[in-house]
Formats: C-alpha cells, structure tokens, sequence
C-alpha cells in the first residue's frame, strides 16, 4: 500500500504558503503583507523554512499516514 499522507500534505502546504498568496513575511511594504500576490527573496526563503518545519512536523513527529487500496 502507498502512503498518500506526504504527497497530500505536501500539496497542501505548498498551497497555502505560497508567499503572497494568503500571507507574506516579511512583506514588501509592511513585516506582514495579506494577499499581496508579490513576493521577494526573503519571502521565499522564509516560507520555504515555514514550509520544511511544518512538513517534518506533521510526516516525522506526529507520523500522520494515509493508506489508501
């Protein structure tokens, strides 16, 4: 059986931490920007650590799985 719980969550955080999507940290303009659809270097390497942390947290710590077949 595959385990679909990297993969799901994986796609779901891409989603929503996408820089500029919802939120932006550190913003353009402000520390926070919401809904900007903008982003800079900074922004992408933090939500990309944001992203790792939640990642390994979710799949490692908590050893969420999804089994599906």
């Amino acid at each position: 059986m595959l385990d679909w719980a990297p993969i799901i969550i994986g796609y779901l955080l891409f989603v929503l931490l996408s820089p500029g999507l919802i939120f932006q940290l550190p913003g353009n303009q402000r520390h926070v920007e919401f809904g900007s659809f903008n982003t800079n270097g900074k922004a992408i390497l933090l939500h990309t650590l944001i992203f790792f942390v939640f990642f390994t947290i979710l799949i490692l710590a908590f050893r969420i799985r999804l089994l599906f077949g």
